[in-house]
């Protein structure tokens, strides 16, 4: 995968959530700790996250055919909002269930394998803290510096990196509330502490789920060009020699790194059929070397009308228009 698509992040966090789920439910079934239980299924379903954004990074790597022009890369937004669906489902709403029983039926944590989740839990906070690291690392390849790092989850066309950012924080976080859920509990002796810790974790995870959610779905609707991408794209078009004019532009991320730029531009009257498809191709190469994601473009010359000036001739060379 693309460094925007986090490979090494995506095999950390799975390395790391595999080990950690395995030793949370040998935890829970020694211990009855209900915060063991909810980290348990939490980390599991972490790990098939991660499996889904490796192949939803895979296939979108398919080539451009007849049925699909623009290629398959928006594959990585529909597996993303899945894992949105995951974290929502399987790790926030079975969390709350969980501990909805837990409080209205406590279960006493083993009074022999009291200390076994406290240990697990810690180790857990080392490993989860080691897989956001890493992510934050690939992050930081792709991060403009200027952006603080809700801008970067919200603006990021890539999916990938946003995501496992939200899900290993979320995972650290809430292995802070199983902790001091399950402390809590061996300190005083009641179990509604852990029934606590297990609901802080199912909140947590939902609210995770919904920002996941959100995103992914404005991505999959479509989503343009950052406001400093398209002020560097209108900068290229129009810093020519002849300084063509923008007349209408738009933009779409038909994939997590593939831009199409669709643009009416305005060039000189005079200029003949020949000299124009020059100056087309010198726009194109200069919006590419200023926005190298605007892999797809499409420009169309036209006469640049400006009311307050004269109006071009009825005999100027103009190519129709569709507004």
């Amino acid at each position: 995968m693309s460094a925007h698509g986090g490979g090494k992040a995506i095999l950390a966090a799975f390395l790391a959530n595999m080990g950690i789920a395995i030793a949370k439910l040998i935890g829970w079934l020694l211990s009855g700790s209900a915060s063991m239980l909810a980290e348990a299924v939490h980390s599991i379903a972490d790990s098939s996250n991660q499996v889904l954004l490796f192949v939803g990074g895979k296939r979108a790597k398919r080539h451009a055919d007849q049925e699909h022009p623009f290629g398959y890369g928006r594959e990585r937004y529909v597996y993303a909002f899945v894992v949105g669906i995951i974290l929502f489902s399987v790790g926030g709403l079975f969390s709350v269930y969980e501990a909805i029983d837990k409080f209205r039926h406590p279960h006493e944590l083993s009074e022999t394998w009291w200390w076994l989740p406290i240990v697990i839990l810690s180790v857990a906070i080392v490993l989860e803290g080691f897989s956001l690291r890493t992510a934050i690392r690939e992050s930081n390849g792709v991060r403009d510096q200027k952006q603080s790092w809700w801008q970067f989850i919200r603006r990021s066309r890539s999916p990938e990196l946003p995501v496992l950012l939200l899900e290993d924080s979320a995972a650290l976080l809430g292995l802070f509330f199983a902790l001091a859920g399950v402390t809590t509990s061996v300190i005083t002796g009641d179990p509604i502490y852990d029934a606590a810790g297990t609901l802080a974790i199912g909140v947590l995870l939902i609210a995770v789920a919904a920002i996941v959610g959100i995103e992914m779905k404005s991505l999959l609707v479509g989503e343009g060009a950052t406001r400093v991408q398209l002020t560097d794209i209108i900068h290229a078009i129009e810093s020519g020699d002849d300084s063509p004019k923008v007349i209408h532009i738009k933009t779409l991320y038909v994939g997590p790194e593939e831009l199409l730029v669709a643009a009416k531009i305005g060039l000189a009257v005079e200029k003949p059929l020949g000299a124009v498809a020059r100056d087309i191709d010198e726009i194109e190469q200069r919006i590419r070397a200023h926005v190298p994601e605007a892999k797809i473009i499409y420009l169309e010359p036209d006469v640049y009308r400006d009311v307050t000036g004269e109006k071009p001739t009825t005999a100027a060379f103009v190519f129709p228009s569709s507004d």
